[in-house]
């Protein structure tokens, strides 16, 4: 519906670039296009312009916005994206395997998809779009974790649910996840399936991301994966080359038979492919604990339960300590021994070998020698001393002034004390002279004799680089 139009009409005051100056009649002054005044209207031009409302565009034009308005609600605005949902798939002494459904992110698009480890970023997941599992290692032995998935959106953050999950323990062996290649004897590999079913551990004939270990006997492909490839049967299979690309262990079936007659994860070390295994594991039924003991008691010899280890207990009992009150063990001799002294070694010795002494440790019947008495002084003579030569008056005072060893001293700790003391006293002052006593005022030291010094011969300064000499006179 078009209105009735009305007319009003304006004097073209300025036309200049495009735009001109209309002035109304009650002095009302507006810009107007130059384009839309009529063909030939110049500065002074009276035009009339009309002004109509035009209701059916308009309406028309609120139906096409609107329209457009239901499109984007019903595209974008009723679905959002959903929380993932996390999930345990495997769990081992230090590695768990999650997984989730497949993203939904309505119309959104993604950001990012991070995992995070006790309410810390650990990573971000690759390719998440078609990823939706992933495997964390390096966890500590029975401990536990929290983890939680935050997806992040176009549309928004949404968080996964937490989830916690404990490690397992050295004798929880459910968390082995085994590929078996190709195993040459069919009862071993019957038997290592029975004992992972007895376990609790899981088997498959693919690799997948919750594998352990491969287990298998000869790196060649099985019959049927050989056939399936069109490969060689001796040429190394496809499992066994994945193995290797993921650094997945691969060992021997010995390997499970130990761990399910041990009821724990060994070592695989010596059971790697190749290595000789230390013992053949036999696969057997779960005995009671009283029959495990039992065979242990038999097993041991009668020698070594009558008899145990004598060295071991050595070594482990502590070092003897010796005092400074105990004797000393078997000292060196410092000084000859006189010929009386010899006897009474002979003796001592004798007395030694009787029985067996340890060093270091007193006998029970060890008794300190008796004093024995002081040997008589010489009178002294009335006659003055004689003298002697420098030499021998020097050192005589020196000979006796220095004390005698003592037997007691360097006798051993087993020994007895000396037979007669007194009686040896007494055969030594009979074998020596009275020496007079000579009073340090006495003595007369000669003075030591002068050492001639090495005179250098003087070389004149200069005289190493003249020649001959040659008198000339000067007059």
């Amino acid at each position: 519906m078009v209105q009735s139009q009305e007319s009003f009409m304006f004097t073209v005051g300025k036309l200049d670039a495009g735009m001109a100056i209309l002035l109304g009649e009650r002095a009302h002054l507006i810009e107007f296009p130059s384009l839309l005044l009529p063909p030939g209207a110049t500065t002074g031009s009276i035009v009339n312009i009309s002004v109509q409302r035009n209701v059916v565009e308009e309406k028309k034009r609120d139906t096409d916005f609107w329209s457009l308005q239901n499109d984007i609600l019903l595209t974008y605005g009723t679905k959002s994206p959903e929380n993932p949902k996390l999930e345990v798939r495997n769990v081992t002494q230090t590695s768990v395997t999650l997984e989730w459904p497949a993203l939904k992110l309505a119309t959104a698009k993604l950001r990012s998809l991070d995992i995070y480890r006790n309410r810390q970023r650990l990573a971000s997941i690759p390719s998440p779009l078609t990823n939706t599992s992933t495997k964390l290692s390096g966890l500590q032995i029975d401990t536990e974790y929290t983890f939680q998935l935050v997806l992040r959106t176009t549309a928004g953050v949404f968080p996964s649910n937490l989830l916690r999950v404990r490690t397992h323990t050295m004798t929880d062996t459910s968390g082995i996840c085994v590929c078996f290649g190709n195993v040459q004897d069919p009862v071993q590999l019957e038997n290592s399936k029975m004992a992972l079913q007895e376990m609790g551990a899981k088997w498959s004939d693919k690799i997948e991301i919750d594998t352990t270990h491969f287990v298998c006997t000869t790196p060649a492909a099985t019959p049927s994966g050989a056939a399936a490839s069109g490969g060689l049967t001796t040429a190394p299979g496809v499992e066994y080359q994945k193995a290797l690309q993921l650094s997945i262990p691969v060992v021997q079936p010995h390997w499970i038979l130990a761990c399910h007659s041990t009821k724990k994860m060994v070592p695989i070390h010596p059971y790697y492919l190749g290595a000789t295994p230390p013992a053949a594991a036999q696969f057997t039924r779960p005995q009671s604990m009283s029959q495990a003991s039992l065979q242990r008691a038999q097993s041991a010899s009668p020698s070594q339960q009558q008899h145990p280890n004598r060295a071991a207990n050595r070594q482990s009992m502590p070092p003897q300590r010796v005092s400074s009150a105990s004797p000393p063990a078997a000292a060196a001799h410092r000084f000859e021994p006189m010929p009386e002294e010899q006897e009474d070694e002979g003796d001592e010795v004798s007395a030694s070998h009787s029985g067996h002494i340890r060093k270091g440790t007193m006998t029970k019947n060890f008794k300190f020698p008796p004093p024995s008495p002081p040997p008589p002084v010489p009178p002294m003579p009335t006659e003055p001393a004689p003298t002697s030569p420098p030499h021998q008056q020097s050192t005589s005072p020196r000979h006796e002034s220095e004390p005698k060893p003592r037997k007691e001293a360097a006798a051993p700790p087993d020994s007895a004390p000396p037979v007669s003391a007194g009686r040896r006293a007494s055969t030594e002052e009979a074998r020596l002279s009275p020496v007079p006593v000579i009073t340090p005022s006495v003595v007369e030291v000669p003075p030591p004799p002068p050492v001639d010094k090495e005179i250098a011969p003087r070389i004149p300064e200069g005289d190493d680089d003249l020649g001959e000499t040659e008198e000339i006179s000067l007059n």
